[in-house]
């Protein structure tokens, strides 16, 4: 005979509403952008009351930034061709899982200046440790031209979808970006000595 289950705890039952709340917020700032998602919607979309959401989150502004909240991804010292692999692994990760949080802050970002600046928070740490893992005097440059092309391929893919990239396989994207990857991980070789006479 099996014990009847537990009844959650108020705890828990907040903890599963925030989340609801959340996940619905992520999916309505990623399809909608900032300016066009309201705290009525995001509490129709979760199935809870409007009075809710703002009881929990205090505002739409403190709402988004919850919700635009993207873990870090690890970029591990090492080789150069380890941090490119690093690179790509967590690009294929997103590219099989749309991205919720992170499509959210690429579209608001272009209409509201308060998610361009959580989007540069957020990247910086990650745009650093990509800097120092690449052993050239141009670093700076190469971590922001990987970035870029890390964005552009998850905002062409996911919200612009003007190109075959909406409907390539993760593998097939990332086998031709690898010796891009790597190229800008990579020292170019110092230039061959000519033999003295």
């Amino acid at each position: 005979m099996t014990e009847p289950s537990a009844r959650p705890t108020r705890a828990q039952q907040r903890l599963r509403s925030e989340e609801r709340i959340l996940t619905a917020a992520r999916q309505l700032f990623a399809e909608l952008g900032y300016e066009r998602t309201t705290i009525r919607a995001v509490a129709s979309a979760a199935g809870v009351d409007a009075g809710l959401v703002m009881h929990y989150f205090g505002s739409k502004d403190l709402l988004f930034a919850r919700a635009v909240e993207v873990p870090d991804d690890e970029v591990p010292g090492g080789t150069s061709g380890e941090v490119a692999e690093a690179l790509l692994t967590s690009l294929g990760r997103r590219l099989n899982d749309e991205p919720a949080a992170s499509l959210a802050v690429l579209r608001s970002m272009l209409t509201n200046a308060d998610a361009a600046d959580r989007y540069r928070a957020a990247g910086e740490p990650q745009l650093n440790q990509i800097t120092e893992a690449i052993p050239t005097p141009d670093a700076n440059l190469r971590a922001s031209l990987l970035s870029a092309i890390i964005h552009g391929v998850l905002a062409e893919r996911y919200l612009l979808r003007l190109t075959h990239l909406a409907d390539a396989s993760p593998e097939q994207i990332i086998d031709l970006l690898r010796p891009c990857f790597q190229s800008l991980t990579t020292p170019a070789p110092a230039a061959m000595k000519p033999r003295s006479a």
